[in-house]
């Protein structure tokens, strides 16, 4: 047993057993059981977490990103999540990035939801805006800077003018202004992303970009009252959440992506999270997405298997909160343990998924339940009943 991972507690204390009260049975929490948010039910507890694919031009979904997510609907998951979508061409982490800054974006983005219902998985999108990491190169070519408009390259914002990379050109340092526009461009996002349909929404504050450069010291210097205080780091993320979350449908839950530690001292910490995924809480937040590091290239990160999900329990406890698990879940056994154990009640599967697009049905036959393959692939699951 991992002594770093928190142990579970008695499943009666958490109601997966009966529940003597009320005189009646109450089902199981596993990995394979419905997971009911707002008006929203997802088929299992398993999620496609939002992973780029460095595939659009000038922010547009193509055949790729519909083929893509697709499978995966196809393949069992319950919740296929479109990669951190750009709320203005300026938060793209490359030029590849999917964008979601015009209405034009909104009708190639609605044939990949609509898609997805249709084989009975939720979409989602993940509105996100790169702050100082963006103006790069996509991974395969190198991911360096472009750090030109010759490269391709452009202007990148901040909290402060503090550069990811030392030799990065300098952030330019957001002023209140700027800062009312990027609380109204991830509102006009969101408006875009209930035209295209999507089910399910979710910000973006994780990986330093640009809502998570505003919450740790590190990167955030600022004087005013969006800096300094943990109260004024906060000030941005919550300003965008109840913004979004004031357009939505009541029906509709809303995720917010954490890093939960900037792992070095002196940045956010889990300390720092629990408190913010409380007033996450309280402006309407379903459920945190918890992941971990990305805002300094220094940052020594003890990756292992489960590494972040002691994270994703002490946020769930703290808060009070329903959190998401992420990070290396490769074995569903493992991601059904999470479950089960408390320690989160939803696991969102990233490049696992890239791996083996049927991820969540081979699941399924792993604790001896009927996959539930399309009809369209009988020919290969089903035998010939005579």
């Amino acid at each position: 047993m991992n002594p770093n991972v928190a142990q579970s507690p008695d499943v009666a204390t958490h109601g997966a057993l009966a529940d003597a009260s009320h005189d009646r049975e109450v089902p199981e929490v596993d990995l394979l059981s419905p997971l009911n948010l707002r008006g929203v039910v997802l088929r299992n507890r398993i999620a496609m977490a939002p992973m780029c694919q460095y595939s659009a031009e000038d922010g547009f979904a193509n055949d790729w990103h519909l083929v893509h997510l697709g499978s995966r609907a196809v393949g069992g998951t319950a919740l296929v999540m479109v990669e951190a979508t750009a709320v203005s061409p300026e938060g793209r982490i490359t030029p590849g990035d999917v964008g979601i800054w015009s209405d034009a974006h909104v009708d190639p983005l609605a044939r990949i939801a609509a898609f997805v219902h249709s084989q009975g998985a939720v979409a989602g999108i993940q509105l996100a805006h790169a702050g100082r990491k963006a103006s790069t190169e996509a991974p395969w070519t190198g991911g360096a800077t472009l750090k030109t408009s010759a490269e391709g390259g452009w202007q990148v914002v901040a909290p402060s003018a503090i550069p990811f990379y030392p030799d990065d050109p300098l952030p330019v340092a957001l002023d209140k202004q700027a800062i009312d526009g990027i609380v109204d461009l991830f509102e006009e996002a969101a408006r875009r992303s209930l035209a295209a349909g999507f089910r399910l929404l979710e910000i973006h504050a994780a990986h330093g970009y640009l809502l998570h450069q505003f919450l740790s010291p590190h990167s955030n210097q600022r004087d005013d009252e969006y800096g300094g205080s943990l109260d004024n780091r906060m000030r941005l993320v919550l300003r965008v959440t109840e913004r979004v979350r004031a357009i939505m449908p009541g029906e509709l839950p809303l995720f917010v992506r954490i890093s939960a530690t900037d792992w070095t001292a002196g940045g956010w910490d889990i300390e720092q999270s629990v408190e913010l995924s409380r007033r996450l809480k309280a402006a309407g937040v379903d459920l945190i997405d918890v992941s971990t590091g990305g805002n300094l290239p220094t940052a020594r990160i003890p990756v292992a298997k489960r590494y972040q999900v002691p994270c994703s329990r002490r946020i769930r406890d703290g808060a009070d909160i329903p959190t998401g698990a992420v990070g290396l879940i490769t074995d569903p056994r493992e991601a059904d343990d999470i479950v089960t154990g408390g320690d989160a009640d939803l696991v969102l599967v990233g490049r696992e998924l890239l791996r083996e697009p049927y991820w969540a049905l081979k699941a399924q036959h792993a604790f001896e339940e009927e996959p539930a393959w399309p009809v369209q692939y009988g020919y290969a699951v089903k035998r010939r009943s005579k």
